[in-house]
């Protein structure tokens, strides 16, 4: 089987980091670079990512999204990295765009031995007045809006979930 295609199917989603065990610069620039030759709708490219590696920045992140989701538990599950997906809202294909990105970065962190999750409520987070500060930190102007947080390190389990069966009717053929 191709091995593009075997990555796809064996990628799943981790719950559980090793915390102090940051992945090498080079290992995040590769997941980067997948995410920046994602399919965006004309090339207009509106996706912007914002990797965060710095633990201050990582953790108040982690608080802003535990606050959305009503829990002080950390919905980053300990990962050390997480990178940002924002696009622009005045690009109309910008929440297909941003979610393209999203996989292509999931798909390739598993194919450099780390493990990743889409963690949601960045749209929520970068709506309050916190993230819209952070934002204009980041140098991020114009009317963009939280797609997905991608969390990346390296998986505490050694043992990988395995995946659900398909159900059976997923694909219908039109012949």
């Amino acid at each position: 089987m191709n091995a593009v295609i075997e990555n796809m199917k064996t990628r799943r989603s981790i719950r559980r980091y090793m915390p102090d065990e940051m992945p090498s610069e080079e290992l995040i620039r590769q997941v980067i670079e997948a995410g920046i030759y994602a399919p965006t709708g004309m090339g207009r490219q509106s996706p912007v990512i914002i990797a965060v590696t710095d633990k201050a920045a990582r953790d108040y992140l982690s608080e802003l999204n535990a606050g959305v989701l009503g829990v002080d538990s950390d919905p980053f599950y300990g990962a050390p990295v997480v990178l940002v997906v924002l696009a622009d809202k005045n690009i109309p294909t910008y929440l297909y765009d941003g979610s393209l990105v999203m996989g292509n970065l999931l798909n390739a962190a598993h194919a450099v031995g780390l493990g990743s999750c889409w963690i949601h409520r960045a749209k929520e987070v970068f709506n309050t007045p916190e993230g819209k500060a952070l934002l204009k930190e980041w140098g991020i102007v114009g009317d963009y809006e939280g797609i997905g947080h991608c969390i990346l390190g390296y998986a505490a389990d050694k043992d990988v979930p395995v995946a659900k069966s398909r159900k059976t009717d997923y694909v219908r053929y039109v012949k």
